[in-house]
């Protein structure tokens, strides 16, 4: 195993933690919100920022910074190397034509998904969603079914590492309210969400797993809520959200 004190270097872990602080919800940052987040001093994190900005990766307005197109490379560049992107790639597309609905496919990182591959039929959010664009866990529909593919007391301690505020009127914010939604999607294989990410959205989601039977992602569909009620949804979507999940098994 690799000595931390004489291997790794200390400077470039800061510097990837300060990348890490921005985001959709966070897209502009001072010096001082990077440091409450990552826990860097001023000085240091100062200077990472700086880093960033004098290699192309943000922009700075002498108060704020923002991460340019240049940074899209770094995740990108991770993205595209891996396969499952490439495989599902015609599957969401055929999916979404067929359907008539936006249709993604994502894993899970710690306490959030990240989009690995989707296909927009229309735009039903108010964030526009592409490869590489993160949302939490705990409140999506691919986020539940990844966190029931987890061993229980794993997926609980993700949830409570959550960011459990409200998003919306409708969003769920007790751990153990949340960890009995988690556990009735282990039971009936799919997750459908009514407006807990936005309001006026909803989704059903189901995991995608490999020839081994090992969950290795979830796709979903996104739709805009306008049926009465939100089961109505399953007998619509989820017969071809199945039938694609079984299709993807065997290359996999």
């Amino acid at each position: 195993m690799a000595n931390k004190s004489s291997d790794t270097i200390s400077s470039l872990a800061k510097g990837l933690h300060v990348l890490e602080c921005f985001g959709a919800e966070t897209p502009k940052l001072s010096i001082t919100d990077v440091s409450k987040q990552t826990g860097l001093d001023r000085a240091t994190a100062r200077r990472c920022l700086l880093t960033l900005h004098v290699e192309g990766y943000a922009e700075y307005d002498g108060k704020f910074f923002t991460l340019t197109h240049r940074a899209l490379r770094l995740g990108m560049g991770a993205i595209s190397a891996l396969p499952l992107p490439q495989i599902v790639q015609p599957w969401l597309d055929q999916l979404t034509e067929n359907i008539g609905e936006s249709c993604s496919v994502s894993i899970l990182d710690r306490t959030e998904i990240v989009y690995l591959a989707r296909a927009a039929q229309k735009r039903v959010m108010s964030i526009g969603l592409m490869p590489g664009s993160r949302l939490p866990a705990h409140c999506t529909s691919m986020g539940r079914v990844l966190l029931a593919a987890l061993p229980r007391e794993e997926a609980r301690a993700v949830v409570e590492a959550s960011d459990l505020s409200p998003r919306t009127k409708f969003s769920v914010t007790d751990p153990e309210e949340v960890m009995a939604r988690v556990d009735l999607v282990r039971s009936q294989g799919y997750a459908l969400i009514d407006q807990e990410v936005e309001i006026g959205l909803r989704s059903i989601a189901v995991p995608l797993v490999n020839s081994h039977g090992a969950v290795v992602a979830a796709l979903n569909t996104g739709m805009a809520a306008t049926q009465a009620r939100v089961d109505a949804l399953i007998p619509i979507y989820l017969p071809k959200l199945l039938k694609v999940q079984s299709g993807l098994k065997r290359v996999l």
